[in-house]
């Protein structure tokens, strides 16, 4: 399906997509500039990546998403609060069962506020906190991947050949189990809960998700990264989105923790430096109501 038709379609599942449907001049230019298809193309992996010292693809340092996926899984027009996206969902769009495609139309609608573990800088689950619009660390030994996100999150993968745990526990990373196939590291999650969204559109999962994820490294700074969502509650067959991982090579670049629930107590906790930084919104405005008659 091109782009063009698959988003006028999507003009039918929530309406922020009409309006690229009624600009067929804006729509016929992202048409000629659209991606190709997933799987056209594809890349074996090359021969010099990195590898860790048992000669397995080494996924160690920092990484990031510039596929815009967060804003909306499915092919969409540009919104307020979204610029217009191609989408990573092979296929388009999410298999939906009835009831749960008039829930994402609910969850779209209140999305400003609903997108509760986003918008608290709380965990995001899986696989959303892979593509997310923010840098994510992996280290790397034979026994495990541990992959470290700015909102505080940790995940394990582990890779020494251990089973799920028996649950349930609704966790909100689910737990994952690795394994090697070639140079592609396989991994299987589950045991979720159902507190997290998929992205800022309101997609959605329950808590029997489970997912298997299929980690790619193409040269030395890039990963594709795939992931199949199945849940008997909420979707009618198994579906599938991929994404690119680019490694961050600027010179001193670090991971920096972004707990942004803590902001409205920032003047509690100073710290070295604290004071030559700008006011905060919030200062400023109570300053004003202070010295306005």
């Amino acid at each position: 399906m091109s782009f063009l038709v698959a988003t006028i379609a999507a003009a039918g599942r929530h309406t922020a997509s009409a309006p690229l449907a009624r600009r067929p001049a804006a729509a016929a230019a992202w048409l000629l500039l659209a991606a190709p298809a997933f799987g056209a193309g594809a890349e074996a992996p090359a021969a010099d990546i990195p590898r860790t010292a048992d000669g397995k693809p080494d996924f160690s340092g920092i990484w990031e998403s510039m596929s815009g996926a967060d804003y909306d899984l499915e092919p969409h027009a540009g919104r307020e609060d979204a610029p217009p996206g191609r989408g990573v969902v092979h296929g388009d769009f999410i298999p939906y069962q009835p009831w749960a495609l008039e829930q994402r139309r609910k969850n779209f609608e209140a999305r400003a506020t609903a997108d509760r573990t986003r918008l608290q800088c709380l965990t995001l689950g899986v696989p959303r906190s892979v593509y997310y619009p923010a840098p994510l660390q992996i280290f790397q030994r034979p026994r495990d991947l541990t992959i470290v996100n700015p909102f505080g999150a940790v995940r394990t993968i582990h890779t020494n050949g251990t089973s799920h745990p028996e649950g349930p526990f609704g966790f909100w990373l689910g737990d994952s189990r690795g394994h090697w196939e070639g140079d592609t590291l396989v991994v299987d999650v589950v045991d979720f809960n159902d507190e997290t969204w998929l992205d800022r559109a309101g997609n959605f999962h329950s808590d029997a998700l489970h997912v298997v994820e299929r980690w790619t490294l193409l040269d030395a700074n890039t990963i594709r990264y795939e992931a199949t969502l199945e849940d008997s509650k909420v979707y009618t067959r198994p579906w599938t989105l991929s994404v690119i991982l680019y490694r961050h090579r600027e010179e001193n670049f670090q991971l920096i923790e972004n707990y942004c629930y803590t902001h409205a107590y920032d003047e509690h906790y100073p710290f070295e430096g604290a004071d030559r930084l700008p006011p905060a919104e919030s200062d400023v405005a109570r300053e004003r109501e202070v010295n306005e008659p």
